[in-house]
């Protein structure tokens, strides 16, 4: 295991950094307590502070875990993993109406939990709360039903699991500026329109967020049939445990937080795609501490300026980034459009979504590794590399699974032959949103390291330096 770098672990501190959250643990001499790097608990001064690499470590060393910020259920331990499983089984249960009848305390006493528990559990996870959920999945039921039958609004109110006829307008009122009756009168109009399905989500971030660059660069390297960038919004299907579906993000007008309609065949696996969504557009950075840092260096500064709250776009799987990286889409070129295209429409398999034009999930590595890739029109030095890459993720030698430390995940991905260091890094700032990933050549290490551990932001930071030479 490498040595911890004090600087980087404090900087993951101070920003309270998701990312971090699990790879080092601060303990406190003065309280004789361990903590994770979010904990929302001031820190003791530095000088009382003893870094750990691991949870055991600290407590083999004396340390009591914090009761705040529960260090033994960090990213990747047991406990972790069990509360996301409590959080499928609450939205499964929510989904199937055990709030249209029992209370939020009545469903935390089924899970084994305080209400107040699952409220956070339910934020932290999936991004809104309980009743939120409840709500929404009402609407959508009532909405249907008045499309759909002809049926009094009273009836259709009680079928749907609101408790009142005044909580049911004011749900629509709230959620849509009209009154159900509205909506019915209108329905004549909007026949074409179905009922909408899927979840509401709001994800907030951390201000200030340059959306515009973001969207820019998921744009040029957009996969066709699967994402899509129109206006202001981000559109992609996608894929996860089985579960199939696709989503839809744009920024909130009036407060800092996407706005996200995420449709999914299954939701058991709903936890894991809110997580991969907020890694897509890194809603867990502090875009002002690494602005302070990063403008320290008079090259960056102009640019850090430029772009306030600039985020490190990230992808929805990580056999997708390597493939992508693999094809040519890297950090300065968004790679052959005409490729992608026809491989996604060789081996992806098809897809019903709302969403003109978005018709096909990528391919897996299964699909990959049986098929004739040359057909797609791939260039020969590709194949080989593709190749290799299919085939040690089929047999998973390549897991893509959240790595402890960025050297750990760089090393797995170059043992593939035909991926190299920089390549690698890429792979790992998109797949992971590694802060610390450095996708550029050129530059000597001893250049990049006043920017650590924020030296993917800086990357590109030095590509936007570059394109306005």
């Amino acid at each position: 295991m490498a040595p911890l770098d004090p600087a980087i672990c404090w900087e993951a501190i101070y920003t309270r950094d998701p990312r971090f959250d699990g790879r080092f643990f601060a303990a406190a001499t003065t309280t004789g307590l361990y903590c994770r790097n979010v904990c929302p608990v001031p820190f003791a001064r530095p000088r009382n502070i003893v870094l750990f690499a691991c949870a055991a470590a600290a407590e083999a060393a004396g340390f009591r875990p914090c009761k705040r910020c529960q260090p033994q259920a960090a990213p990747g331990t047991p406990a972790w993993i069990g509360t996301s499983a409590v959080v499928s089984r609450a939205l499964r249960l929510i989904l199937g109406g055990a709030l249209n009848e029992g209370s939020v305390e009545q469903l935390a006493d089924r899970l084994g939990l305080g209400s107040r528990q699952l409220r956070r559990l339910c934020v932290q996870h999936l991004g809104v709360s309980p009743v939120k959920i409840a709500t929404t999945q009402r609407l959508h039921l009532a909405r249907k039903l008045i499309y759909e039958s002809k049926l009094p609004m009273t009836e259709i109110a009680f079928h749907s699991g609101f408790k009142s006829i005044r909580e049911f307008n004011h749900a629509f009122r709230a959620a849509i500026g009209q009154s159900p009756s509205q909506l019915r009168l209108a329905k004549g109009a909007s026949r074409a329109i179905a009922p909408q399905r899927g979840l509401e989500l709001r994800l907030p971030y951390r201000t200030p967020f340059d959306w515009q660059s973001l969207l820019a660069f998921l744009e040029q390297r957009a996969i066709p049939g699967i994402e899509r960038v129109s206006g202001n919004v981000y559109q992609r299907t996608i894929e996860i445990d089985g579960a199939r579906g696709f989503f839809t993000a744009k920024p909130d007008e009036t407060e800092p937080r996407l706005l996200v309609h995420l449709e999914l065949s299954s939701y058991e696996a709903m936890p894991q795609a809110v997580e991969r969504i907020r890694r897509i557009f890194d809603l867990g950075a502090d875009p002002a501490r690494i602005a302070k840092h990063l403008s320290q260096d008079p090259k960056l500064r102009p640019s850090v300026q430029l772009h306030p709250g600039l985020r490190v776009p990230g992808v929805w799987d990580g056999f997708e980034a390597a493939v992508l990286a693999v094809l040519g889409q890297t950090l300065g070129a968004p790679g052959p459009k005409r490729v992608m295209a026809r491989l996604v429409r060789m081996f992806g398999s098809p897809i019903q979504s709302p969403v003109g034009g978005l018709n096909r999930l990528f391919p897996t590595p299964e699909a990959l590794a049986a098929g004739d890739l040359s057909k797609a029109g791939i260039a020969q030095g590709c194949v080989p590399a593709l190749r290799k890459l299919t085939r040690a993720t089929v047999r998973q030698h390549l897991r893509f699974a959240t790595p402890t430390t960025l050297d750990e995940a760089v090393a797995e991905l170059a043992a593939v032959n035909g991926i190299n260091e920089s390549t690698a890094h890429y792979v790992v700032m998109r797949a992971f949103g590694e802060p610390d990933a450095f996708p550029v050549e050129g530059l000597a290490p001893a250049e990049t390291e006043r920017w650590r551990p924020w030296r993917a932001y800086a990357a590109l930071h030095v590509k936007h330096c570059g394109q306005s030479r």
